[in-house]
């Protein structure tokens, strides 16, 4: 049963506005949320329990920015304008999206869809496209990776510091319990990867998007290695080198270079190579290149990591990113594992073990999303509120779409044959 409305004033708009939402969401069950509009007007669930969230209305024309196509960049763009706000449990109003995005409208709905907009006032704020990311050239080319990479991992290193653990590590902790705080879970998955590396002293080791610097640091400090880490942003750089200073190891032993892996060179120069949070960046066209450079790099018997998100077959057909995609991920892709898999096989890799981290990956976006909403004022004196509220965006979401399944996170132990009769046996597990 729906509620009936009682505006403060009899605003024609803000009765369009609700006649709009019933249209919307008449076929939305179990429909857990309220909506306030802009004059304090709401229209209450009508489930037997309280709404999960409120859906705040700011302004008349949040409607017409809400709702026009393609409606994925739409509602995303209103949220960071500020057109709207979450009030309560952010990620439950992704399911709501979720409907709104994907479900297919009968003719007669549309057009009392459209009608109820036509109601509504029309006039459009001006935006500036700004915030989304500035691309040229061809889609993972070197050039274009670059800029890619300044668009997400530049803002500044001050802003990560506000919300990711003390490490700056910026991708899936690995949690002992749900309960477990972030720092120690980040730990935990440093040492992961290095006691899945089998890390031994004196080895030569290398971290493909090392970010600022937390593994290298971790594994010279704790394993003796000697590390090589490297990342297409300069500001990363420059502070993972600093961090390693202050850890008392020199150059030799913990090197941060910026360049591409592609620049790469000197075949066999490796022991053992880390990849963390980097595939998704690669780009489809450019996996087999990707898997061969690593396999070149690496000694007969080495081992390489390999840590990404991979969308499930399920996922990548029903979920639309392509907000993410404008905004916080450019050229981002998030392919299947058992592609990923067949491109590393094809390269001449052997499998030697699959972990999926995704339930570690919610706890993860989680009280990343946490430490950023607790830090919101400090980081609005760093970047603009818009882009505040498009990383807010961006973690719940996220956070949504993993404990949904739609994406997961898998660490896959990959190692290069021994091409040397009785050579000894690369790591494993």
């Amino acid at each position: 049963m729906i509620t009936k409305p009682q505006p403060a004033k009899s605003e024609g708009c803000v009765t369009a506005g609700f006649s709009l939402f019933q249209a919307l969401v008449g076929d939305f069950h179990p429909r857990d949320f309220d909506v306030r509009f802009w004059d304090g007007s709401t229209w209450h669930t009508a489930e037997p329990f309280p709404a999960k969230f409120t859906l705040i209305l700011n302004h008349p024309e949040a409607l017409q920015n809400m709702f026009s196509p393609p409606l994925d960049v739409a509602l995303g763009e209103s949220y960071a304008y500020g057109d709207y706000d979450i009030e309560g449990d952010f990620e439950s109003a992704f399911r709501l999206a979720d409907y709104l995005i994907e479900h297919e409208w009968k003719l007669g709905d549309r057009v009392n869809i459209a009608l109820q907009l036509a109601r509504v006032r029309s006039k459009l704020r001006s935006r500036t496209d700004s915030l989304q990311a500035s691309l040229h050239g061809r889609k993972h080319s070197e050039s274009r990776d670059r800029l890619a990479v300044t668009h997400h991992y530049n803002l500044s290193n001050e802003f990560f510091a506000l919300w990711l653990d003390p490490r700056l590590v910026y991708s899936c902790a690995y949690f002992a319990s749900p309960d477990q705080d972030l720092a120690a879970a980040q730990e935990n998955k440093l040492d992961l990867i290095c006691r899945k590396l089998k890390l031994q002293p004196g080895e030569r080791f290398l971290d493909i998007g090392c970010g600022w610097g937390a593994l290298i640091i971790h594994a010279v400090q704790n394993y003796r290695v000697n590390a090589t880490g490297i990342t297409l942003s300069e500001p990363q750089a420059r502070l993972a080198r600093e961090r390693a200073r202050q850890a008392g190891l020199s150059e030799d032993e913990c090197e941060v270079l910026v360049l591409d892996y592609r620049e790469l060179g000197g075949a066999a120069s490796y022991d053992k190579v880390a990849s963390v949070g980097m595939v998704e960046h690669v780009g489809g066209s450019q996996l087999s290149k990707y898997f061969d450079r690593v396999l070149y790099l690496l000694k007969p018997g080495g081992a390489f990591l390999n840590h990404g998100i991979a969308a499930t077959h399920y996922g990548e057909a029903s979920s639309r990113r392509e907000f993410l995609r404008r905004y916080v991920f450019p050229d981002a892709e998030m392919l299947p594992l058992d592609i990923l898999l067949r491109h590393a096989e094809q390269a001449g890799f052997e499998i030697r073990h699959v972990e999926s981290l995704r339930q570690h990956y919610v706890l993860t976006l989680r009280a990343w999303r946490r430490n950023l909403e607790r830090a919101a004022p400090e980081a609005r004196k760093l970047v603009s509120d818009e882009t505040v509220r498009i990383w807010r965006l961006y973690l719940a979401a996220s956070a949504y779409s993993f404990a949904k399944g739609n994406h997961s996170v898998f660490q896959a132990l990959l190692t290069k044959p021994d091409q040397t009769p009785g050579q000894k046996e690369g790591a494993h597990v």
